[in-house]
């Protein structure tokens, strides 16, 4: 079976006094979806899954017209996608990382558990790792 992979291609243009660099790099498409340790240890296994599968469709399907959401989700793609799953410790932990989210214009989904009204974790819309690895390189991988 051959094995595709989603990736993107970023230009930057600077331009100087009498100069234009042009940069482009490959990057893979990427997800990540960030679940509470909290909850990890408290519920059901199913239960947290589940809230990361919410989170990680809605912010796909609120961002379907998206260019790199369409790559990530083009029939080339599609069994090829990229999510990393982290983990933060409770629910202030979650919510610092929505709000440096949203302070960096990073677009991602809170998924609030109705009708108990618990964060209960988040996902990004797909972008290419060099744009957001910033935001989560100081959580753990969920294990």
């Amino acid at each position: 079976m051959e094995s595709t992979s989603s990736t993107t291609t970023i230009s930057a243009t600077t331009t100087g006094n009498t100069s234009t660099l042009e940069n482009s790099i490959t990057d893979t498409v990427v997800q990540y979806v960030v679940l509470r340790r909290d909850l990890i240890d408290t519920w059901p296994l199913g239960s947290v899954v589940t809230q990361g599968c919410h989170a990680a469709v809605a912010a796909i399907w609120s961002h379907k017209d998206d260019a790199v959401t369409l790559e990530y989700c083009s029939p080339t793609n599609l069994d090829s996608m990229h999510k990393v799953t982290l983990e933060v410790k409770g629910e202030a932990q979650i919510l610092n990382l929505a709000e440096k989210l949203k302070a960096g214009g990073i677009a991602h989904k809170l998924w609030i558990e109705q009708p108990e009204n618990i964060p209960t974790c988040l996902a990004t819309k797909p972008y290419p790792k060099s744009m957001v690895s910033s935001f989560f390189k100081k959580l753990k991988l969920c294990k």
